[in-house]
């Protein structure tokens, strides 16, 4: 499930600075989706830990896509046990 996860952030890269920019920012959205089961407040949580690192805004729309697609692998995988 991780890897997945690692992969769509990767994928996702925000400010087109490449996959290997993100790798805290990664890991902190890691742990939040272990924490956090709500989109709205996950969407918050990623905007906010890539905002502090980067200091650029990203709008609340692409986090909760992103969002989405992490609790939509965190739900899958939880259920296939």
């Amino acid at each position: 499930m991780n890897l997945e996860l690692v992969q769509v952030l990767q994928e996702w890269d925000p400010f087109g600075w490449g996959k290997e920019a993100y790798e805290t920012e990664i890991a902190d959205c890691i742990m939040a989706v272990s924490d956090i089961d709500d989109v709205q407040l996950l969407a918050k949580k990623v905007q906010d830990i890539y905002e502090f690192s980067f200091e650029q805004e990203i709008s609340m729309k692409e986090c909760l896509a992103v969002s989405q697609k992490l609790l939509s692998i965190k739900n899958n995988a939880s259920c296939s046990f």
